[in-house]
């Protein structure tokens, strides 16, 4: 009788674990669909899974995101998140946005946060290793986006120009 049925998943090109990942997939596809759980990515990695069950269990917070086109949307951090989680999480939420409107769409993150800052009540978020909520954000706060010009004192390349402008002022001596 074994052989029988081993013989007939051979010929049906099916074995026990692609019929176990189909029904899972089936599963997770029609879970995901759940209005409940609408606040769920399609593709969730674990740490997504995490955040979300500590938004229920109290450990984390749900900010809100106002865009400079007017709408908004929302991230979850844990409560202990400082400035750079935040940015991580908007930065994996607008790429997931993006992909799912656009396609494969890439951001150049570098430039947004080079260019744009967070803010909370008028006070930008400048500072990576800041704690949110050392700066007064809680759960259901608002975080919007602003233009930012950084200083010359904060830019990168500054030091690279004045060395340039070195050796350059040595060869017009010359």
């Amino acid at each position: 009788m074994e052989q029988s049925v081993n013989v007939m998943e051979e010929t049906s090109g099916y074995n026990g674990n692609d019929i176990k990942r189909a029904k899972l997939q089936a599963t997770l596809v029609f879970l995901l669909d759940d209005p409940v759980l609408v606040d769920v990515p399609k593709k969730p990695t674990l740490s997504d899974v995490e955040t979300l069950i500590n938004l229920e269990l109290g450990s984390a917070m749900r900010i809100s995101v106002l865009k400079l086109d007017g709408t908004s949307f929302d991230v979850a951090v844990m409560n202990s998140a400082n400035v750079k989680d935040l940015k991580l999480a908007v930065k994996k939420k607008v790429n997931e946005m993006e992909q799912s409107k656009m396609g494969h769409r890439q951001i150049s993150w570098k430039h947004v946060w080079a260019n744009y800052c967070l803010s909370y009540h008028n006070q930008k978020l400048i500072d990576d290793n800041s704690a949110l909520q050392d700066l007064g954000i809680r759960n259901h706060s608002q975080v919007q986006f602003l233009p930012y010009v950084a200083t010359k004192e904060s830019r990168r390349h500054s030091k690279r120009r004045r060395k340039h402008r070195f050796f350059h002022r040595l060869n017009k001596r010359g």
